[in-house]
């Protein structure tokens, strides 16, 4: 019994031991997650779950988001999580999204999985409308976008139509002019050719690269009173609220943040970062020695397949003239046998001639011979003489003729023979050919600066030195240069196609921003954004610290 008793009292602490759990869902740009998570559990340890489970280590970016009452809030880090105002209806649904954004995204996106997710959220918000883009830019974003999604261009492979089922433009612009999908296709399909050779993070960062320039990237907007007051008359500062105090409250917590992101990129690369950077770089050169890698196999592959296609091309141009040297004989063959029957006949027929001449003569000696002696038998004796005669010199002709006919017949079937004898040999040439020549192909050596390594199996082993990353610096630099003169052309082509496309536009269906972003752009207010950017970042560090610490 007390056994019993006692078995009872630890089940029952062993159940008081166990903590209390709630489900909640994690909504990211591409996919869904649920945990279990602890009643006591605070925004930041659900923060940092979601971030290990995704791979995500640049987590200063990044924030859980929820709604309240059509307003957005964001999960606070050192607060309970089923202390905020969130429905207690399990799962409690959270989105994982960018809370802030980079000033230079090519510069401060260090994780693939990062730039992978602030791609999927900035193109969301662009066909959402939420950001406003131009039209031709739009088109432009849209072919980076297809080449993340499906690769390098293949006539053969992406024909007419295959992307009908795409949502890559916003229904404004759409809507804004007179073309049909089949001719806005075209168009992205025209620049979506010309991206050949980038991988898909490439794309993305050049996607993102276009996109932070535009005027509503980065930007948040709320309704507020514009009962604005200056705080002090000798600074331009200004005071506005909003009608709710939680959008107040979220308005000071996305200035605290951005004006913290701001000092951090002022500051030194910390030692988590600076091994990330180093991580990336060394992942980025690996990448680019592999598509090399890649890229030459492809080459030697392309070239074998060539050389195959030449090799039966000739087999097939062999076999061809093998067929015509055999008709060719066979016809000599038969042309022959037809002059030696022909030559037979002829030779036949000028005997028999022969003799009927040499029978002419004995019949014209035996009537001399027999001569009767009346006038009227002379007469008629002379006449058949003649008549023999003429007869005879013409047998002798005919004979003559035919004898030139039968050693022209006997000429003709020599050189048939000779012909046949011609074709013979060439077909023997042509069967004896070698058919494929051997092959032996040898793979081209590596650059002598190129880094070293070695396939074993599925693993690859790499061997960078000092050198190997000051060259890949210096290839940074070079791509540097190229994007800046790259840039020049592509400002071409957009006005190329705006100028394309603008007889096509429907006035009245042009929205508000439209008519802005058109005056923005005749005033010239439409300056990159990013070139600001950097011209803010020569300026003296002490003098911005200074600023923001007044702020």
């Amino acid at each position: 019994m007390a056994g019993a008793i006692a078995s009872r009292m630890s089940f029952s602490s062993l159940k008081r031991k166990q903590p209390k759990t709630f489900t909640v869902r994690i909504v990211t740009m591409d996919a869904e997650m649920e945990f279990n998570c602890e009643m006591k559990w605070k925004g930041k340890d659900l923060f940092d779950l979601v971030c290990r489970t995704l791979g995500l280590r640049e987590t200063w970016f990044f924030g859980l988001q929820y709604t309240i009452k059509d307003t957005v809030a964001w999960l606070k880090m050192d607060k309970k999580v089923l202390d905020h105002d969130v429905s207690k209806e399990e799962p409690v649904t959270f989105h994982f999204l960018a809370k802030f954004y980079p000033e230079n995204a090519e510069e401060e996106l260090v994780q693939e999985i990062t730039q992978h997710l602030f791609f999927l959220q900035v193109k969301k918000q662009i066909l959402d409308e939420k950001i406003y883009c131009p039209p031709e830019a739009s088109v432009l974003l849209a072919s980076y976008a297809v080449q993340a999604k499906y690769g390098d261009y293949d006539p053969s492979v992406h024909k007419r139509g295959f992307l009908a089922q795409e949502e890559l433009l916003p229904k404004r612009v759409i809507n804004l002019y007179q073309m049909t999908p089949e001719m806005w296709e075209e168009r992205i399909t025209a620049w979506y050719a010309e991206h050949r050779g980038r991988a898909r993070d490439e794309a993305e960062m050049e996607y993102l690269k276009i996109a932070q320039d535009l005027e509503m990237y980065g930007v948040n907007y709320f309704a507020i009173r514009f009962t604005i007051k200056p705080l002090d008359k000798k600074i331009d500062v200004f005071k506005f609220n909003s009608s709710k105090l939680r959008v107040n409250k979220l308005i000071l917590q996305l200035c605290i943040g951005n004006h913290d992101l701001f000092m951090r990129r002022r500051k030194a690369d910390s030692l988590e970062v600076q091994q990330m950077k180093a991580q990336a770089r060394e992942e980025k050169a690996r990448k680019q020695m592999e598509r090399q890698r890649l890229a030459r196999e492809k080459q030697m592959r392309e070239e074998a397949e060539r050389t195959r296609d030449e090799l039966e091309r000739r087999l097939l141009q062999m076999k061809e003239e093998a067929t015509m040297a055999n008709e060719a004989l066979m016809r000599s063959e038969e042309t022959a046998d037809l002059l030696a029957e022909k030559a037979q006949i002829t030779e036949e027929e000028a005997k028999l001639l022969a003799q009927k001449a040499a029978e002419a003569e004995q019949e014209m000696q035996r009537i001399k011979a027999t001569a009767i002696r009346t006038e009227e038998e002379k007469r008629l004796m002379e006449q058949k003489v003649l008549e023999a005669e003429v007869l005879a010199l013409k047998m002798a002709e005919e004979s003559e003729r035919r004898a030139k006919e039968a050693d022209q017949l006997k000429q003709d079937l020599q050189e048939a023979r000779e012909a046949e004898r011609r074709a013979k040999q060439k077909l023997l040439e042509i069967t004896t050919k070698p058919t494929y020549p051997p092959m032996n192909p040898i793979p081209a050596p590596l650059p002598p600066d190129i880094p070293s390594f070695s396939l074993i199996g599925d693993s690859l082993s790499f061997d960078f030195k000092d050198t190997d990353m000051k060259r890949l610096s210096m290839e940074i630099e070079k791509e540097k240069v190229e994007y800046m003169e790259k840039s020049k052309h592509l400002q071409e082509q957009l006005n190329e196609l705006k100028t394309e496309i603008e007889a096509l536009k429907l006035k009245e269906r042009e929205t508000a921003l439209d008519i802005l972003h058109n005056e923005n752009s005749d005033r010239g207010g439409t300056s990159s954004k990013h070139n600001t950017i950097k011209k803010l970042t020569l300026q003296s560090a002490k003098s911005r610290v200074a600023f923001f610490e007044e702020l």
